[in-house]
């Protein structure tokens, strides 16, 4: 029989679970679990610059790998600094555990030193929460906790842990959990067979159908067999921004992502179908735009490990509980041996989507003339050659973000690492540095913007420390962009602070660091630029390259539209 402390029992449990990075700051309630940690060589501990940079590194890493991102914060102000990235996760279903230290059991309620109800303040952004009531459960809960955050529909889980839950000086048996029972959860493992034998009958007699799949087919590692099913069937197939690379982009059936700044034919396709196949993916208003108006012709097949994202925002006509792979799998062996009801209408509808490829081919935008600034899509195209489509790829938030998406062409899943539903300024560098800790071999860029990078530059200390060499492309427009490009097309071009007028010379600061930095402004300048940051793959390089301040991201929804209601370019719409 073992006896450890609670602080001794988390570190076990920690080296048990096979956690290799733990992302933390310290303070004065989390200090027994620092020695614990400082007393063992398995888990490395990973001191980033600020809490919320904690946060986004492990949810980088979980996006990544698909296995949950473990945070370590003291209480007070070091929980509530972790909230945003602990929102981050939730809106996007990343598996995370969030271990805050609390003030003593005794203390709870009195408004001591550095205490917040936690548990309280994250209540609406967490899949679970614990607060630990004794040191004996430790490794029980930390197990459950554990197994909820990277089972079902997967998210974040937050344990909160008085201070003396972990003193030095109380010692319990410590017996790492194999297995979990929890009466009151019980994720589904296979979908309804009926409901799929009717879902497969549909695709087959459909005449103008597209697949619509999601983050749900990332995370449930279905990739594979979404692509089996999509080439089996035929049929076009889109993806939400957090579907991205869950099926080949460069394919002839892919036509991109879908949704307020998708490709053209996507969002044509959609609205135009008569069946509309949705895989893990949850009807957000950044893809319907209008649900009263939303693919008025279509019936639809939903299929959703979680009940509740099911008819949430639009009806189902035949709503499929369970894991995107099993159901998948199921529909693959179902359409083996049958034959499509309607090829030759099949034909048409694939006739009708070239024909609005077509309409697009060589309008995307403007390439940039000699001596003007750079476009930015022309620096996402160009990094995209140099890596040659393989890199880990993590953004921010804003026109860079859509940017990225719409010209990487990612071939694999959980390449694009980006914040969709909460949309978190700042997000990218620590996630990229997440994952470069974790893939050390891999390319792994960060593409931001000046204004969110600034919300997290303190990490380059981190990535100093620690010798972590991910790539920042910055696309330096001097302004925070789509702030700006609502401003010009809804606020007759007012635009009220969106100008960076106050910025740093990166390249100083990047130096100041430590690092090398390159300033492009030219096309001939960027290639080159990019093959130099990318020649050493253990070296922190940020460029930092100037783009139109003028350029904007289209397609671009017109607001409370439809799907097909579009503006093209700053002159055209459709």
């Amino acid at each position: 029989m073992e006896l450890l402390s609670g602080a001794d029992m988390i570190a076990r449990f920690l080296q048990d679970e096979g956690i290799e990075y733990i992302y933390g700051y310290p303070g004065g309630a989390a200090l027994h679990i620092y020695d614990a940690l400082f007393r063992q060589d398995k888990v490395k501990h990973i001191l980033v610059r600020h809490e919320q940079a904690a946060t986004h590194a492990a949810d980088g890493y979980a996006r990544a790998s698909g296995k949950p991102g473990c945070v370590l914060v003291t209480s007070g102000p070091g929980a509530t600094n972790a909230v945003t990235g602990i929102a981050t996760a939730y809106m996007d279903s990343i598996p995370m555990v969030v271990l805050c230290g609390q003030v003593a059991s005794h203390l709870i309620g009195e408004d001591a030193f550095q205490e917040t109800d936690i548990v309280g303040v994250t209540r609406p952004i967490v899949k679970h929460s614990f607060s630990i009531r004794h040191p004996s459960e430790i490794p029980e809960v930390l197990k459950k906790a554990f197994y909820l955050a990277s089972t079902g529909r997967p998210g974040p889980v937050v344990v909160d842990i008085p201070k003396d839950m972990t003193a030095p000086t109380e010692r319990y048996e410590y017996v790492y959990p194999k297995k979990v029972k929890m009466r009151s959860y019980n994720p589904v493992t296979r979908g309804h067979t009926g409901q799929i034998k009717k879902a497969v009958e549909m695709m087959l007699k459909a005449k103008r159908p597209v697949f619509y799949t999601g983050g749900g087919v990332v995370t449930g590692k279905a990739s594979e067999g979404l692509t089996d099913l999509v080439k089996q069937l035929g049929y076009p197939i889109t993806t939400t921004l957090m579907g991205i690379g869950a099926y080949p982009q460069s394919d002839r059936q892919c036509l991109g992502w879908l949704g307020m700044h998708g490709s053209y034919e996507s969002n044509m396709a959609m609205h135009h179908a008569d069946l509309i196949i949705a895989i893990g993916a949850r009807f957000d208003d950044r893809v319907t735009n209008s649900t009263s108006k939303f693919c008025p012709t279509a019936k639809i097949i939903h299929v959703d490990v979680d009940p509740s994202s099911i008819s949430k925002t639009v009806r189902a006509d035949v709503p499929i509980v369970g894991p995107a792979s099993s159901v998948i799998n199921e529909m693959i062996s179902l359409v083996q041996g049958h034959k499509i009801a309607h090829p030759e209408a099949l034909t048409e509808w694939w006739e009708k989507i070239d024909g609005w490829r077509a309409d697009r081919e060589g309008k995307l935008y403007e390439p940039s003339k000699v001596g003007e600034a750079l476009k930015p899509q022309e620096v996402i195209e160009a990094l995209c050659r140099v890596t040659r489509g393989e890199a880990y790829v993590t953004t921010d938030v804003g026109q860079h973000q859509m940017f990225a998406a719409q010209y990487y062409k990612f071939d694999k899943p959980n390449r694009l690492i980006t914040s969709g539903g909460l949309g978190t300024m700042g997000f990218g560098f620590p996630a990229a540095m997440g994952i470069k800790q974790n893939y050390p071999d891999d390319d792994v860029v960060c593409v931001t913007g000046e204004g969110s990078f600034q919300m997290m530059m303190q990490e380059l200390s981190t990535c100093k420390q620690y010798g972590v060499g991910v790539k920042i492309v910055n696309l330096n427009n001097a302004s925070l962009g789509m702030v700006r490009q609502w401003q010009d097309l809804n606020y007759k071009s007012r635009h009220a602070h969106s100008y960076m007028e106050s910025l740093p010379d990166f390249h100083m600061l990047i130096e100041a660091y430590g690092f090398t930095a390159i300033t492009v402004n030219t096309l001939d300048e960027l290639e080159p630029a990019l093959e130099r940051a990318f020649a050493d793959k253990h070296e922190l390089v940020f460029l930092d390259v100037k783009v139109d301040p003028f350029e904007h991201v289209y397609p671009m929804q017109v607001p409370l539209g439809a799907m097909r209601d579009m503006l093209l370019s700053k002159t055209e719409r459709t």
